[in-house]
């Protein structure tokens, strides 16, 4: 299957993207969001606030290894991660449903372009201080009666959008 080593990930070119975890509080969707970052070659996963880091072993049973290859660090806060994204050249977008939101199906990224996306808390989503701070929020589109999805599922959808 060509399954590259944990050396040769790390060496290998990555989609310029980084996923900011705001507040997620599951050990395992954060497992799930290493696994889709190490499938999709991101750049780095920022865990932020109360979000768990590596190790743990909620984190592994999903990441299985992952958590091994694709970098991560930690912030006390997503801003922190924000404003620091921003200062490197980083375009950062939320993915939350907000007043002026692109609709993913309409979002074309500008292949080669650093971009950060931040995803919230499974119950409050993305901090408000935070998407005042992003250059803009990207909505996945739902037409069911519900208006949220699982945020590892939405990690998922929204990386695949930046590498095809």
């Amino acid at each position: 299957m060509q399954r590259l080593t944990v050396e040769q990930f790390r060496e290998a070119g990555k989609t310029p993207l980084v996923v900011v975890l705001d507040d997620v509080r599951s050990m395992y969707n954060v497992g799930s969001v290493f696994r889709t970052g190490d499938a999709f070659r991101i750049e780095a996963l920022y865990l932020c606030g109360i979000s768990a880091t590596p190790p743990a072993t909620e984190i592994h049973k999903t990441a299985l290894g992952a958590e091994d290859s694709v970098a991560w660090r930690h912030f006390d806060n997503a801003l922190e991660a924000v404003e620091q994204l921003k200062g490197q050249g980083y375009e950062v977008l939320a993915v939350e449903q907000c007043d002026g939101s692109t609709k993913l199906n309409e979002f074309i990224p500008q292949k080669g372009k650093p971009y950060a996306v931040v995803l919230g808390n499974e119950v409050k989503g993305v901090h408000q201080e935070v998407i005042d701070r992003c250059d803009g929020c990207l909505e996945i589109p739902q037409f069911g009666t519900k208006h949220s999805m699982n945020v590892s599922v939405t990690a998922g959808i929204i990386m695949y959008k930046f590498v095809f």
